[in-house]
């Protein structure tokens, strides 16, 4: 039984040594019993994490047996109203789940997202305009933090005017209980104030697009009928929520773990900087599979099964380790070497294969190959520069966040128009 993957001072570590824990944990088998103590509920309980590829790929294919929507995607059981409120489809099985999803996607037109990746083009240039001629700056405040989310925002049709308010809540969602975020005050409570900040300021803007149509995804959203289906106005936020948060902070935190990556590596960064055009695409993907942002996701069996030897019954909760099946030496050569021309590459730092796979996987990794490219290309000598801050977590956190990240760089010239 492993008690480390529940102690704090584990996912605070620096990456490489977190994930040299990690090897000891898989070869005791693919599923490590772990009891916690529920501090919602002041009971003990269990889960079973899993830590090797081939288990995570069956469980993330097979959802009829393992479900999303019992008690929540958290290593805790979530109240009814909190399931509702931050998970969207992330917390439903089918037949909900694919009716949401479909009417989410059915947005992404071939149109939509050539809109899309020209933001984030723009974007790009805009948050580094914002720091280029300063020289030295926490890289997590200037450009980790706002290049997703700002992009999130504008695809919605959130006012800039609005977007420190989004900032602020997605910091306390995604804080695991940091102090630096949440204040003094009960974790989750600070969760559910600002999930319902985020929820005020989507169902007005909803109820204006409702009016008004424009040609932002929220307006696309509340007039969309797939097949006679659409978002009922409830589903509106909890889904703007999962996007801001999920869809944000992937990215977020790729950004600076790739950064701190490339400097730890500097052979690494020499190859894909003297080719970026070639290298990129690999590089990318090598630097979620290696950094792994999203640290897990919950399952709970509906049925008594057995898997790999072991004997599960009916309400069991399995964890999947992206970040341990991502290191599997039986799927990947070398797997605690970072690699940018790694190829072939299948991570599941997206998620498994299956019905949950990430929707927005390929906005993220587009938005990965712009900045990185135009960090190289405006301030090709950024380097590390101090401690790298993890978040202060109080559990397994959702994602494994670096707060602050310090840089230098020669300052270079804006070259966005105003």
């Amino acid at each position: 039984m492993s008690t480390r993957l529940i102690e704090p001072s584990f996912w605070k570590q620096p990456l490489d040594d977190r994930m040299r824990e990690m090897i000891d944990i898989r070869a005791a088998g693919p599923f490590s019993e772990v009891e916690f103590l529920n501090e919602m509920t002041g009971q003990h309980e269990r889960f079973f994490a899993v830590t090797r590829y081939d288990e995570i790929v069956a469980i993330s294919k097979n959802a009829k047996a393992f479900s999303s929507a019992q008690g929540a995607v958290s290593v805790v059981d979530l109240p009814p109203e909190a399931l509702e409120f931050f998970g969207s489809f992330i917390n439903m099985d089918n037949p909900r789940h694919q009716r949401q999803r479909a009417i989410v996607a059915k947005t992404f037109t071939p149109t939509d997202l050539a809109n899309v990746l020209e933001s984030v083009e723009k974007v790009s240039t805009e948050v580094i305009d914002g720091f280029c001629e300063r020289g030295e700056v926490d890289l997590v405040e200037v450009l980790s933090q706002p290049y997703p989310l700002l992009i999130i925002c504008d695809m919605m049709g959130i006012p800039r005017s609005e977007f420190t308010t989004v900032l602020d809540s997605t910091n306390v969602i995604l804080s695991g209980g940091d102090p630096e975020f949440i204040g003094d005050g009960d974790p989750m409570m600070a969760m559910f104030g600002a999930g319902m900040q985020l929820t005020e300021l989507m169902n007005g803007l909803a109820e204006e697009r409702r009016k008004s149509p424009t040609d932002d995804l929220t307006s696309k959203l509340v007039h969309n009928d797939l097949d006679g289906e659409m978002l009922a106005p409830e589903e509106v936020a909890p889904f703007f929520i999962l996007l801001a948060v999920a869809g944000n902070d992937t990215t977020r935190t790729a950004i600076s773990h790739g950064m701190n990556l490339l400097s730890q590596h500097p052979d690494q960064r020499a190859i894909w900087q003297n080719d970026v055009v070639g290298v990129t695409a690999t590089a990318v993907e090598e630097i979620v599979r290696y950094s792994s942002p999203v640290t897990f996701m919950r399952r709970t069996l509906t049925t008594d099964m057995t898997m790999s030897g072991h004997d599960f019954v009916e309400g069991d909760k399995v964890v999947m380790l992206y970040g341990a099946a991502n290191r599997d030496p039986s799927a990947f050569s070398d797997p605690e070497r970072f690699d940018v021309l790694r190829n072939p590459n299948p991570h599941l730092g997206f998620g498994g294969p299956g019905p949950h796979f990430c929707l927005g996987a390929n906005l993220a990794r587009r938005e990965l190959a712009v900045v990185f490219r135009d960090l190289f290309a405006r301030l090709p000598d950024i380097e590390v520069s101090g401690e790298v801050v993890p978040l202060d977590v109080a559990g397994i956190p959702l994602v494994t966040g670096i707060k602050h990240l310090p840089v230098t760089f020669t300052p270079t010239a804006r070259v966005g128009t105003d």
